[in-house]
């Protein structure tokens, strides 16, 4: 095993230790990025819109205050990349669709502001697909140019990969954190349903959006998430727990359950090779692994999670109809035909449907939480594969949708590698106990310090 090694990653956590002493600033960190952006940009396109003269400002700003020994918050002087779906008071927000070009919001959305607060410097806007659900934009992969970087939080995903910012602002409806983090080296976190504030993130549905952050490393993705639920909070939920300025210390996992489901069917010999090395590796450093061939608990959950999991389109599609329903009257054709499609759906839906696939998440959520009693969570792969080649797919959610539909919180963790292009593992827990399983995701970043490297020549597709 040998674990992926992004070259190009920045830690936040390294450079502020530096900033702490002096021997580093937040404006010379800045400029880093600004360098690594103009260097890859043209051919990456990750960015929608960028704002170096801000930016400068605010380093230099922050500089100033680590000077004086008078930091703001964990997160003063980090660069800081926010999805075009998610509202800036300077910059404009256009969800990748021409109905909105150039529209500004004049404030900023709840993460943002949180941010702000605490000091970080935000550089500008990532390419998001149309409304984080529609067609792809032109952002490539901090890997291979000719491989999509993934959906829909693409701009953002492929930043962090490349280096150019430490961390990010994504968001997750089924897979659009933790697969793009998966593709690009980086570590995806998508917190409890309701954890992170989404006030002023553009809205797909009420029942599944997640705010997803995307990072260099885990400390990085933790101190932000702590930063944003502990400045702001999020109305009528708890906050974030283990919230602090690092991840939670180090706890190593003593049962995990390894979920197939239906995304097994999709993947092919090389990433199943892949996987199973690092199950190996779990099992010998004394980690007991359960999955559906050892436990029938564990087999008659999957036959139920793989059963239910295709009714979050029927949620998707019912919460859309506002705001989208007005854009296709509005705009028609400027609103793409996914769009247009899933509100076709949704008048087929009625208010006694969608009631009831709510009531079927609330039993599947209990039903997770039973199995998983005296266990430290769950593991699977984040995507069917690395990162396909072109641009009109962004790869499938299959792998993802379960842990969105039930709101529970999941890691995606750079962990495996498969000719040469990196792969997440899916690192799972339960609601509200987000600090327990970054507690275990330490543990797997730092024991697991060696990928699993996997070459597809000679292997066949399942």
């Amino acid at each position: 095993m040998v674990r992926w090694n992004n070259p190009h990653a920045i830690s936040f956590t390294a450079a502020r230790a530096n900033f702490i002493t002096g021997s580093d600033t937040p404006r010379d960190l800045l400029e880093r990025c600004i360098a690594t952006i103009e260097a890859r940009e043209p051919v990456l396109k990750a960015w929608v819109t960028l704002d170096f003269e801000g930016a400068r400002a605010a380093a230099d700003a922050s500089s100033a205050r680590y000077r004086a020994r008078q930091p703001l918050s964990p997160v003063d002087g980090c660069p800081l990349a926010v999805k075009d779906i998610i509202a800036t008071r300077d910059l404009p927000t256009q969800m990748n669709s021409p109905a909105f070009d150039g529209w500004h919001s004049h404030y900023d959305a709840a993460p943002v502001h949180a941010m702000r607060k605490g000091g970080a410097v935000i550089v500008g806007k990532t390419v998001t697909t149309e409304f984080a659900v529609g067609y792809a934009g032109a952002t490539t992969n901090a890997f291979d140019p000719l491989r999509t970087p993934g959906g829909s939080s693409s701009g953002s995903a492929a930043a962090v990969g490349a280096g150019m910012v430490p961390v990010a602002f994504g968001t997750q409806t089924q897979g659009s954190t933790i697969r793009p983090a998966s593709y690009n080296g980086a570590v995806g976190f998508k917190p409890t349903h309701g954890t992170l504030p989404l006030g002023g993130v553009h809205p797909l549905s009420r029942t599944l959006d997640h705010l997803g952050i995307i990072g260099a490393t885990l400390d990085d993705v933790w101190c932000t998430a702590s930063q944003t639920s502990v400045a702001l909070g999020s109305p009528g939920q708890r906050p974030l727990t283990g919230a602090g300025p690092v991840a939670p210390a180090a706890v190593k996992p003593r049962r995990l359950i390894h979920l197939h489901t239906k995304g097994w069917t999709e993947i092919d010999s090389a990433t199943e090779a892949a996987f199973g090395a690092f199950t190996a590796a779990l099992v010998d450093r004394g980690v007991r692994v359960i999955s559906r061939d050892n436990d029938r608990r564990v087999a008659q959950l999957e036959a139920k999670l793989d059963a239910w999991v295709d009714s979050g389109l029927d949620i998707l599609a019912y919460e859309m109809r506002w705001p989208f329903e007005e854009y296709v009257q509005r705009h028609g054709t400027l609103i793409g035909e996914r769009i247009r499609t899933m509100i076709d759906k949704a008048q087929s839906i009625t208010p006694e449907r969608y009631e009831a696939l709510l009531v079927a998440r609330t039993r599947m959520q209990a039903e997770v939480r039973s199995v998983a009693g005296g266990t430290d969570g769950f593991i699977t792969l984040p995507c069917s594969s690395i990162a396909p080649q072109g641009f009109t797919f962004t790869g499938s959610r299959t792998f993802l949708a379960y842990w969105s539909g039930l709101g529970f919180p999941t890691f995606s963790l750079p962990l495996l590698s498969v000719d040469e292009m990196p792969l997440g593992v899916q690192w799972m827990g339960l609601d509200h106990e987000d600090g327990r399983l970054a507690a275990t995701a330490n543990w797997g970043m730092r024991e697991l310090n060696q990928r699993t490297e996997v070459h597809s020549e000679g292997l066949s597709p399942r």
